[in-house]
């Protein structure tokens, strides 16, 4: 299975592969590049490789690939212009919107897709997009037009098509009010109720007795239908209860006329209700941000002030019970961090002067100064809150379908109902048309698609919501959905399947062999070399260290007091034609020459990480049993690893640009579909190829969330059958509010058709459905907590 990018085209990766800058993901790849979808070659800088180790190498790009409309230096006014620069805020993923708000009073998803159609019609408007899961309206004027001008307008535009829907601040919490709705649902009943009495004690005409509440209960139902013929919308369901219950007056039905006006208004009320409360558990979810900070000024005084206004450089203080705000450091205190609601881990982690903490981070002992290092909107859980909310503006493939089915069913629906009453009075005459007009009738009222455009998107953000809670952020509903569908996964081992924490184990042969790798090593970054230098533990003289190169998939070459040595791998000894000894030994092995003799070998040891063993097996109960894992280490190596955690597949001895070829096997292979799991760092161009890009211990790391479709917040692997495990349950729940919906509304359209049902009927495969799908949904939403 091939993955392509947003635009269409596709990469061939071979030992040129096209290793995207880390700051761009797969849907903004070709918009930040400029390539269109053609085909294209990257200017990258040089991918270098440690020995016998696997890094793919920089994940950067060359300015070559880029193009900026304005000069570097140049300074102007990102709101008022259209140059789409980068310092205009990027809301989405997919949706690039100048403007932000909460959208209130919309409970109908239904009713929310025409309020979006309408303003993506509006000349004012260039771009609009309701997120309904979270009640949120994404808006880009056309032009230049002042925010308040252009909040007006839209407002406007809404209150056309949904009269009382109203936009405020994204940042403040809806406050929904359903007390009058429920007041007034009271008295309608109330009414029914007094005209049943009158009409059993009166000799009353049941019309006048009934219109009054029919009137008192469908009133906002009948003006909506009224103002939308008068634009032409026969296809709304404000529209479509009217006629049906009109025509039930029509046929003498007073009584059920009123009853079904009243089980609508009733399962309204109730869907409106649902929607709310599963928006509000979606966000209790997530609300791991602090409301305030306590900020120390000048004078040593202590305010407190929203996170937002924080500045660098700010020294806080955060008590007992208290948030972390912000990302920063410790300057004065002690304390045992909670940090579940970021990483899913349920351990507590211990900080003292000069640690890092990380904002949503929970304080539960002691008291703490720290010294703000980021803002707020650039801190930890700003951007996880972030990604979160982006991530269920990517619909997965059923909501889509979902989207394209709902726009035909109630066309159809109502078709079926005209040809109920036409086909049957054109065949048997006219004496039963009032029948047939009953049960067309019936059939308007369950034309509504609701059940299914409301249940799914609730579902699928729950589920993404119930995965950010064990440590796993989803970047999209398409994503979630697709890891259902896994059934091979390709694992890096470095920082992945072991802990990526290098130490020296054994130094063999001459007495100077530390100290030569060590030379050798001076100019790395490498954890190897890192090790190395460590163990070696004196200081460098680098005078006598020249002409520094590292050497892809071998090793190092530099000059140490004017004559050549050498740190690698066995192949790098080999194209010297140095004579040396084969070791076989469980580690990485470092060959040492100098001046065109050998020297020696060091190992250097790597951990496996203590949840590698378990995870494998976890997968392999799901079904996963084509695991693979990707290594540059030798055969041996590599092959003790894998028997240890139960990997299936082996891959070694590779060099960084042979990883994206084996991948790109894998997804060759009829019927696979692909996750690679990472570090997010040196792995970018294999996340990116796979149809799942999972990186591993993703806070604070901006390179990791960029990168990967899926970002694990620890080092954990466990969280991926646990996400897993979310991704099936929230498909399976999608799936049985399909079924269920769609199976209910065609049984009572069977039955109606035949005369067996009646409109209240058609009510509950309406409302009650709805009602019914939109609980099934929220049952994801604490499914993380029984895995």
């Amino acid at each position: 299975m091939n993955h392509k990018h947003e635009l269409g085209h596709e990469h061939s990766h071979d030992g040129s592969c096209c290793n995207h800058t880390s700051h761009l993901d797969k849907e903004s790849h070709d918009s930040g590049c400029g390539c269109h979808g053609e085909d294209h070659t990257h200017a990258h800088s040089d991918e270098i490789s440690h020995g016998d180790e696997e890094d793919v190498g920089d994940a950067s790009q060359s300015d070559s690939c880029c193009s900026s409309n304005h000069d570097d230096s140049d300074e102007h006014d990102h709101e008022s212009c259209n140059c789409e620069s980068s310092e205009q805020p990027e809301v989405s993923d997919d949706i690039n919107a100048k403007y932000k708000f909460r959208i209130n009073g919309l409970d109908c998803a239904n009713c929310a897709m025409k309020v979006e159609q309408k303003l993506q019609q509006d000349d004012t408007v260039k771009l609009a997009r309701i997120n309904f899961s979270n009640g949120l309206l994404y808006a880009t004027p056309e032009g230049s037009i002042a925010k308040e001008t252009f909040v007006d307008h839209i407002s406007n535009v809404i209150d056309q098509v949904e009269p009382g829907v109203t936009l405020s601040d994204p940042d403040e919490k809806a406050e929904e009010n359903n007390k009058g709705e429920l007041i007034h649902l009271l008295l309608s009943i109330a009414l029914f109720i007094g005209a049943l009495f009158l009409e059993s004690k009166t000799d009353i005409h049941p019309f006048f007795l009934f219109v009054v509440p029919y009137i008192f209960a469908g009133y906002k139902v009948l003006w909506k239908s009224i103002r939308n013929i008068l634009k032409g919308e026969i296809f709304d369901e404000n529209f479509l209860m009217s006629i049906a219950t009109i025509g039930a007056f029509v046929v003498s039905s007073y009584e059920e006329a009123v009853e079904v006006m009243l089980f609508y208004a009733v399962g309204e009320f109730f869907q409106s209700l649902a929607v709310q409360k599963s928006r509000q558990s979606i966000s209790e979810l997530m609300d791991i941000n602090s409301e305030y900070a306590n900020r120390i000024d000048e004078n040593g005084n202590e305010q407190k002030v929203d996170p937002k206004e924080l500045v660098i450089n700010d020294t806080i203080v955060i008590r007992v019970g208290e948030k972390v705000p912000v990302d920063g450091v410790i300057l004065d205190g002690s304390s045992s961090l909670d940090v579940s609601a970021l990483s899913g881990e349920a351990a507590l982690k211990d900080v003292h002067p000069q640690d890092e903490v990380l904002a949503g981070s929970l304080n539960t002992n002691g008291v703490f100064k720290m010294t703000v290092e980021k803002r707020y909107e650039d801190s930890t859980v700003a951007k996880i809150l972030d990604l979160v909310e982006k991530a269920s503006n990517k619909k997965s493939p059923i909501e889509n379908f979902i989207t394209k089915f709902a726009k035909i069913y109630t066309p159809i629906v109502v078709f079926m109902a005209v040809l109920l009453v036409a086909i049957p009075t054109a065949i048997y005459g006219t004496d039963e048309f009032y029948t047939w007009l009953y049960r067309g009738c019936t059939f308007l009222v369950i034309s509504c698609p609701c059940a299914l455009v409301v249940s799914v998107p609730l579902g699928v953000f729950a589920g993404i919501g119930s995965a950010s809670r064990v440590g796993a952020l989803v970047k999209g509903g398409n994503y979630l959905e697709l890891l259902s569908d896994v059934n091979c996964i390709i694992f890096d081992k470095t920082g992945t399947i072991t802990k990526g924490n290098f130490s020296v184990s054994k130094v063999e042969g001459n007495s100077n062999t530390l100290e030569f790798a060590a030379y050798a090593e001076s100019y790395s970054n490498h954890p190897i070399a890192q090790s190395i230098l460590k163990k070696y533990d004196k200081k460098i003289d680098f005078k006598r260290v020249e002409n520094y190169k590292e050497l892809a998939g071998f090793g190092i070459q530099v000059d140490l007091d004017g004559k050549q040595l050498l740190a690698g791998n066995q192949k790098l000894l080999a194209n010297e034609n140095i004579e040396h000894p084969e070791v076989y030994e469980i580690g990485t092995i470092i060959y040492v020459a100098y001046d065109h003799n050998y020297i020696g070998y060091i190992v250097i040891s790597d951990e496996l990480k203590e949840t590698s063993k378990q995870a494998m097996d976890e997968l392999s109960n799901l079904g996963i049993t084509n695991t693979v894992m990707l290594t540059g280490d030798r055969n041996e190596v590599a092959t003790q690893i894998a028997n240890d955690v139960h990997i299936k597949n082996v891959h070694a001895q590779l060099l960084p640009q042979d990883k994206v070829s084996i991948l790109e096997q894998y997804l060759g292979q009829s019927g696979n579909t692909v996750a690679f799991v990472g570090d997010g760092i040196n792995d970018a161009p294999a996340l990116m190829r796979s149809d799942i890009g999972i990186s591993m211990g993703g806070i604070g790391s901006d390179v990791a969330i960029e990168a990967s479709d899926i970002v694990l917040m620890n080092d954990d692997l466990t969280l991926i059958p646990k996400t897993i495990k979310i991704s099936k349950k929230t498909k399976g729940i999608l799936m049985q509010n399909i079924v269920f919906s769609l199976g209910v509304k065609l049984i009572v359209l069977i039955l109606t058709a035949v005369g067996l049902t009646d409109m209240k009927m058609g009510v509950f495969a309406d409302v009650g459905v709805t009602l019914i799908a939109i609980l099934n949904s929220m049952r994801v939403l604490n499914f993380y907590k029984k895995i």
